[in-house]
Parts: C-alpha cells; structure tokens; sequence
C-alpha cells in the first residue's frame, strides 16, 4: 500500500509523511484528486440520481402521450422542448438537461465543490495533503479542477441517459431546430454535445463559489450545506421581479441560454454571455479561495 493510500484511504495514522518526503509528486496529485472524487459512494449516489431524472422524464412523456405518440403531452408547464420528445428522441436530452439544470445538477456540483477541502480537513488528511511538493496553490487548483470534471462528467451521463432513453422510446430522424430548420440527426447530436458542454461550463461559477465556501470551514456538512442554501437563494433571488437590476449578474440568470445553440444561425451572445458571467465568478471567488487557503492555518 502506498503512502497516499495510508493516509487518505483511511489506514494508520502512524504512517504520516515526514517533512521533506513525496507524498505525492505534483503530476499525480490532479490525478489522484479526480480518482478520489470518483470513487466515493457520495458521488456515485449523485450520478445515479442524475442517470434516473431522464428516465423517468422519459418514462412520464411515453405514458403521457401514449403508443400513438398523441395526448396531453405538450400542454401545461414544463421545458420548452418536452413538446418535441415524442417526435424526436434527441429532444429528451434537451428537455433533460432543462429538468435538471435548476437543481439536480446544480445541487450535485455544490455537494462536490463544498467538500471538496472542508471534507479533508474533516477527515484530518488536509495536512498530510500539504506535505506534498506541490504546495498550497497547486492542491487548490487540483481540487477545482476535479470539481469541473465532476461538472462534466455530472452533464453527461445527464445526456447520454436521456439519448438511450430517447432512442429506446422515441423515434430518431433529423432534427428540427427552434428557428424550424431541419439538420441531419448527426448535426443534432454534435449540437446535443455541445449543449452539453455549454451546461458543464454553467456550473463551474458555483463550483468555485463551493470551493471558496469550503476553504471557510472543516465540517463538510456544513460546507455542502452552505454552498446548496446559497444556490437555493440566488435562485429564489431571480425569481423577484423588483430584483430584475441584479438579474443579469447572478450566477443561474442565463444557464437556459444554451437552447440558443437550437437556432439557426446560432445566437451565440446569450452563450457568451453566459460562459462570461461563470468565467467572472471563477476569477472572483477563486481568487477568495486561494487567499483563505493558502493564509489558513491548518491543523487538521
């Protein structure tokens, strides 16, 4: 068994590193944050939540229309695209990824991002962590980036479960766009990818607000408690009309805006607009993140 293992798999405590001694070389330590993410029973709760959403959209949708693709399916609220699915298994994905984006997904990301160090310091590895070559701002930067693969890794088993659903219940063929252009379904799934990645690319501004949030204790509970009530209030916060001011700044405001990506021509300033906002969240609270960090005293 490896030292990293001794320490942070939960072995004996008496096999701490020494001051001066790898612990784990700076190329491996992306590495080892991403495994380690991946591995925990946490995450893989959360992404088989996030596997079962698109199904049972699915599921409701078929029931609802019924074998001849007819019924109450396209009255009443619900994402714009759920009107599609039944014409189209592809629109399943869309109409998933507009379910989940105001919580399930979010909400996954903030139970990631906000353990993400309090969980270690919690744990009592943080410290064995920072014996590391690589220092205080490089197992930061490690951390964030695990969380962003999270992002991505969250947005598309949310895809690609809707996709299987899709084609298992639905019919596939060309794809009408919003704007009522027809393109192949190979345009539609590279279009369906880059939705995808637009949606991962939406969460990393709360990614980093978690991660700052984590910086702030050791209790992860707390820190995932935290970082979800906040998203909870911004959200709450952009539903209030006499806020409208300060709309376009919260973080959730523009997250639909990849349903521009369905238009032809594409309308890419709402994109960008978007993937500005989260990139001044990043820059902001990962700034925050690593002054706390790297000024904090860790004793755990």
């Amino acid at each position: 068994m490896s030292q990293t293992e001794l320490t942070r798999g939960g072995g004996p405590r008496s096999a701490a590193p020494t001051p001066g001694r790898r612990l784990l070389r700076p190329s491996g330590l992306l590495r080892s944050e991403i495994v380690l993410t991946f591995r925990r029973w946490r995450t893989l709760a959360l992404l088989g939540v996030l596997v079962a959403v698109p199904a049972l959209v699915g599921i409701a949708v078929k029931i609802e229309t019924g074998d001849d693709g007819s019924g109450g399916g396209s009255g009443g609220g619900g994402p714009a695209f759920i009107t599609q699915v039944t014409n189209n298994g592809l629109f399943l994905v869309f109409t998933a990824l507009a379910a989940t984006l105001p919580f399930f997904l979010p909400m996954a990301v903030g139970v990631i991002a906000g353990d993400s160090v309090a969980g270690e310091a919690g744990a009592g590895t943080l410290r064995y962590l920072l014996v590391a070559p690589a220092g205080r701002t490089r197992l930061l930067l490690a951390k964030f980036v695990s969380v962003a693969v999270f992002c991505i890794a969250a947005t598309l088993v949310v895809a690609l479960s809707a996709l299987a659903v899709g084609a298992l219940l639905f019919p596939l063929g060309d794809v009408t766009l919003l704007s009522g252009t027809s393109v192949p379904l190979a345009q539609g799934l590279l279009r369906a990818l880059a939705i995808a990645l637009v949606v991962a690319a939406s969460l990393l501004g709360l990614a980093a607000i978690g991660l700052f949030v984590s910086t702030l204790t050791n209790s992860g509970i707390a820190a995932m408690a935290t970082t979800v009530g906040l998203l909870i209030t911004v959200q709450i916060l952009d539903q209030i009309p006499q806020l409208d001011a300060v709309h376009p700044y919260l973080f959730p405001h523009h997250w639909l805006s990849f349903a521009d990506l369905l238009r032809d021509p594409v309308l890419w300033e709402p994109v960008w607009r978007n993937l500005g906002l989260q990139a001044l969240y990043v820059a902001v609270f990962g700034s925050a993140a690593w002054a706390r960090f790297t000024a904090r005293d860790v004793t755990a």
